[in-house]
């Protein structure tokens, strides 16, 4: 494999024998610093935290940024759809995070998830708050753990296909068969493809307006751009065709040039998407779940703080998801930001405010 294309001072390594895996990581910083711990998500990489690391790592901490189970140049992991479903649990996806810490000398560590990361990083904090000392949530609230009674059958599927528009969940068909290959085998390319994905989620397509959902319904819900809600009829590569942006706005997108998104379908390319598509339907496969029940009632005691842009979906892809993360995730909450001018990628798209939020919640690094 090439070198990445890393920024002067963000060092890549491998850390043998983490929970079964050879763990690439990005690093930045006195490795005899405070620990601060950055956790990627779908479809992303460590590379995402690639214009955040040094800034941080200049406030005086050992940056730390993973490819984590199922990505990247980190090994060990199953890529089939029929393997091993039960290492991509969100609880094991904690230990490899408690494991890679230990292993690179730290005791404590504070740490950021963005996106399915976010979710990785509420449950490390959850489970080990010795360890993991404060956390932001980016773009995904993390709700905490759910109540000791398995949840009833989620009518929405059936309700989305009945639309007069026939429409379906994008976790939905995350988890089935067919997403991998649709996606990575599309008729546009992978490049092209993660191009429109990207921009589509981004405040660069001006379509999204995001705003507060009132009920779980299949109407509410389908208010949601395609790229969550989609139609029926079409895989997510044939979604986001549609919103394929022009020469001239690839040309001015500055937060994601096409040297940048060229690591990401090198590194997909080679690695399939299946193992990203696996921390879906380890969270909805019976049962699997029924791990979370252990927690119930339990939240994270961490100090925690959200931080989003002001043009993503995520923040409002439940009805109550930030209030609920405020009441019920988390027992000493410091506050949401949404940031202008950033959509679902907010550390790419405006990688100096993260730097700014992050310094200003995570305590001082001396």
């Amino acid at each position: 494999m090439d070198p990445l294309p890393l920024p002067p001072g963000i060092r890549s390594r491998f850390v043998e024998g983490i929970n079964g895996l050879r763990m690439h990581v990005l690093e930045a910083g006195d490795p005899k610093a405070p620990g601060l711990l950055l956790l990627h998500g779908f479809p992303e990489l460590a590379f995402s935290w690639r214009k955040v690391m040094l800034p941080l790592a200049e406030t005086g901490y050992h940056v730390m940024a993973p490819d984590q189970r199922g990505y990247g140049r980190t090994t060990g992991w199953d890529p089939d759809y029929d393997g091993d479903l039960a290492s991509y649990h969100l609880l094991n996806l904690a230990r490899d995070a408690l494991g890679l810490v230990k292993a690179l000398g730290h005791e404590t560590v504070q740490l950021a998830g963005h996106d399915f990361g976010s979710w990785v990083a509420g449950w490390c904090a959850l489970v080990r708050p010795d360890v993991f000392r404060a956390v932001a949530f980016m773009s995904a609230p993390f709700t905490g753990a759910p109540g000791l009674e398995p949840p009833a059958p989620d009518p929405i599927h059936a309700a989305l296909a009945a639309l007069p528009r026939p429409r379906k969940h994008y976790q939905a068909y995350y988890c089935t068969r067919a997403a991998n290959g649709d996606m990575t085998r599309c008729a546009q390319g992978l490049h092209a493809f993660l191009r429109a994905y990207f921009h589509m989620k981004s405040a660069d397509w001006k379509q999204n307006r995001p705003v507060p959902l009132k009920r779980w319904t299949a109407e509410e819900v389908a208010q949601m751009p395609t790229y969550y809600i989609m139609d029926l009829n079409e895989d997510m590569a044939q979604t986001v065709a549609h919103e394929m942006p022009s020469p001239a706005e690839i040309a001015a997108c500055r937060w994601l040039t096409e040297s940048d998104l060229s690591v990401y379908a090198a590194e997909f390319g080679r690695t399939g998407l299946q193992g990203g598509l696996n921390w879906y339907r380890a969270r909805v496969t019976p049962p699997l779940p029924r791990q979370f029940e252990l927690f119930a009632g339990r939240k994270v005691e961490a100090p925690a703080c959200y931080i989003s842009g002001k043009s993503d979906w995520g923040a409002y892809q439940r009805p109550r998801g930030l209030e609920d993360m405020r009441d019920q995730g988390c027992a000493d909450y410091k506050g949401t930001t949404l940031l202008e001018g950033a959509g679902h990628w907010v550390q790419q798209e405006q990688p100096e405010a993260v730097v700014r939020l992050l310094r200003e919640f995570f305590a001082p690094a001396s």
